[in-house]
């Protein structure tokens, strides 16, 4: 199966999922999570741009290829929501799970159940840590309960 692991990038909680999943047979994807590269990638690459919104563009633009095949390529999609920064993206790569589909885990925290009230609709599962995200995993592998 294929993990695909979007959202915050400001915790270790991608690995954590990783790490507590690695007896299970599943490869997992995820967005660049070095905050700095993500932004530049788009300059870096194409030339620079002296407007600011215009170097996002071009760096938002590169990031959503590689998150679109993520996505598309995956089997599970798992979608977390940090308790500190607002993750737009993250809201819009769980519309685009949702709609193509795909196996929908988000996570965050009790603080925003109301305002995911309508992504945690689209979502088979609403969790709040990635021990919960391995149990899931643990379970659709193998049928099995957590012991």
């Amino acid at each position: 199966m294929k993990v695909y692991l979007s959202g915050e990038i400001h915790t270790d909680w991608r690995d954590e999922i990783i790490a507590g999943a690695g007896s299970l047979d599943m490869t997992f994807e995820a967005p660049v999570t070095d905050h700095a590269a993500s932004d530049d990638c788009g300059v870096a690459i194409m030339g620079a741009e002296p407007n600011k919104f215009w170097h996002d563009h071009k760096g938002s633009k590169l990031n959503a290829i590689r998150t679109r095949h993520g996505i598309e390529n995956a089997d599970i999609v798992v979608v977390r929501f940090g308790e500190v920064y607002k993750q737009w993206n993250a809201a819009f790569d769980a519309g685009m799970a949702a709609a193509l589909g795909k196996s929908l885990i988000v996570m965050h925290g009790a603080d925003h159940q109301h305002a995911l009230k309508e992504v945690d609709a689209a979502a088979l599962a609403v969790v709040e840590t990635p021990q919960q995200v391995v149990q899931i995993l643990e379970y659709v592998a193998s049928g099995k309960l957590p012991s």
